[in-house]
Order: C-alpha cells, then structure tokens, then sequence
C-alpha cells in the first residue's frame, strides 16, 4: 500500500495522529530529501526508518523499483519536504503509477502552505486557481498576462531570491489597476510568520519593509 502523508509547513505541532501512526507502522518512506525526511522524524520523536530518496532528478529511475515494492506488498508512505505530497513535487508520478497498477492508495490528508495562505488571506477562496511555481523564463510573460485578466483569486509561491523580481512584474502587469489586492505570505504557522495585505498601489511604498527570508506565497485578489 502507499499512503500519501502530509507533514507540517513548520509547526511541527500541526502533525495529525494518523500521519504519525503510518510514519510509524510504514514499511518504508518515499521523501524528496532524506536530510529533511530523517530531520522530521528525530523531532517528531519517531523511530528510525529505512527513507528512500525520490525527487525531480530520479523520478523516472527510482519509479520502477518503487513500484516493485509496492507489488510485494510493502507499506510505503510518501511525504514532501514540507506539507502535501504532489503539490509541486513529482510525487504525483509515484501515485498515478501505482493506481494504475491497481494498488492500494490512501491520504492522510493535512497541511498545504498554499491552502493556509489563501486561509489566511482574507481573500474570497470559494473559486480560486492555484499555478504553482511561474515559470523562470519560457512562458512567464504569457502567465502573468494571464493573470490579469483572471477573475478568481490566484496563489502561486515564489522563493526569496526571486520574490523582488516578481513583485515589480507584478505592479508593472496590474499598473491599470491599482486598487486590486495582494496579499504576501511568508514563514506561516513558524516563529516569525508574517502576512501582508496590501493594494497594487500601496506595494511601493510596502515591498521595502518586507523582509526577504524564506518562501513566499502571493495571493492575488479577482479583478472587479
């Protein structure tokens, strides 16, 4: 069987008790970083497991094998470095192989960074399109035209190194519409977790107290 586990986003308090009692009975767990993975579980106060590294630069290598496994009726778990498996990760490939090789699949459902940001936000979140990463180079100006016409709340998460970039697209992309709202998360459910709510007017004056550490997820109000 594999079970999709969802670890915490940063307090480790936000572990549920079926994630811990299937990282505990599993067989085996299927991780991006096994640094992380082996990290999460000394923390956690969990036992030693043997951890399998399965990540964007081994997917297709590691697929069959894991799958072998999997048909000997081993119990692994899949977790990402972070939150939920296959939102960003190639944890996706790992799932849609095994249901169709007819195995058992379950979810241990829990946190997302992007579902407690748009949480957060205070933005309307009954029809909203989430879009991942933008694009570095290929297909980035289209996505973010595209965005401006969007009328559903967008998320997409950005790192820290690429976040003052993508800000100033941003205010360029929506300078006809200075009233649309953005809302700037970073470090949530962590010790200094912040949350920014501002105009694409008010980003100006805004974006230089923002302080460029971890990973951020932009939330975009509809366009009125």
């Amino acid at each position: 069987m594999l079970s999709i586990v969802s670890t915490p986003i940063g307090n480790l308090g936000d572990i549920t008790l079926r994630a811990l009692e299937t990282l505990k009975s599993c067989d085996a767990i299927v991780c991006e970083d096994t640094r992380v993975t082996g990290k999460l579980l000394s923390l956690l106060g969990l036992p030693k497991k043997e951890l399998l590294s399965f990540h964007s630069f081994n997917e297709h290598q590691k697929l069959t094998s894991l799958i072998s496994r999997l048909k000997s009726q081993e119990h692994l778990a899949l977790v990402s470095d972070a939150g939920t498996p296959g939102i960003s990760d190639p944890g996706y490939l790992l799932i849609a192989a095994a249901q169709d090789a007819g195995l058992k699949v379950e979810v241990i459902p829990g946190p997302a960074a992007f579902l407690a940001a748009l949480s957060v936000s205070g933005l309307p979140i009954h029809d909203f399109v989430y879009v991942g990463f933008l694009p570095l180079k290929k297909g980035r100006q289209t996505l973010l035209g595209s965005l401006h016409k969007e009328e559903r709340t967008v998320v997409f998460y950005e790192s820290p190194h690429r976040i003052e970039k993508t800000l100033s697209e941003l205010r360029h992309v929506f300078s006809d519409q200075p009233d649309r709202t953005i809302v700037l998360c970073r470090e949530l459910t962590k010790m200094h977790e912040e949350v920014m709510r501002m105009t694409i007017a008010d980003m100006k004056d805004r974006i230089p107290l923002l302080t460029i550490k971890g990973e951020f997820c932009v939330i975009i109000g509809p366009r009125m």
